[in-house]
């Protein structure tokens, strides 16, 4: 009985940690989001990210085939400059798998599965590069995967959903 009920939670938890990306996004609502029709990315920024090369490359291919989707072009004088960073995010889970019975001093009790998991957290800056201000934030989260045959196929989720989110008001 007690294997059932594990073998329940993992399949439970393998689920909800595919889950989707989770985003949201934050924006100056002053900005001509309109008026933006070229982009490049913001190197100082993008140096300053503590990820492998590799992995950076995965995000700013990704980046780049979105905004051009988008119908943006890339450009040496460009009307945003695009940023990236990320972290991680530990997540502890405690489940109650029900009441147990036991003699002596372990006489009733909950009892507890706890699992662990790490999600990783995508921020794509949209910075106006005249006055170098930030006028959109995007942020994506979701699980993490180390497979490297899936790396490019996670990344590019992570992307594309934060991204339909911009320009604001889009419902996607």
């Amino acid at each position: 009985m007690k294997i059932l009920k594990l073998l329940s939670l993992l399949v439970i938890l393998t689920l909800t940690s595919c889950a989707s990306v989770r985003v949201s996004t934050d924006y100056d609502s002053q900005a001509a989001f309109d008026s933006y029709k070229t982009f490049a990315f913001y190197k100082p920024g993008i140096d300053k990210v503590t990820i492998s090369d590799l992995d950076k490359r995965r995000i700013l291919r990704a980046i780049e085939s979105e905004m051009l989707a988008k119908g943006f072009t890339k450009s040496e004088s460009p009307d945003i400059l695009v940023n990236i960073n990320t972290e991680t995010e530990k997540n502890v889970n405690v489940y109650n798998a029900g009441f147990g019975y036991g003699w002596g001093p372990w006489y009733g009790g909950f009892n507890r599965q706890i699992s662990s998991s790490t999600d990783g957290v995508l921020y794509i800056d949209l910075i106006n590069a005249k006055n170098k201000q930030l006028v959109w934030q995007g942020r994506g989260v979701g699980y993490l995967t180390h497979d490297s045959e899936r790396k490019d196929e996670r990344v590019r989720e992570f992307v594309t959903q934060i991204l339909a989110k911009y320009p604001p008001g889009t419902q996607n």
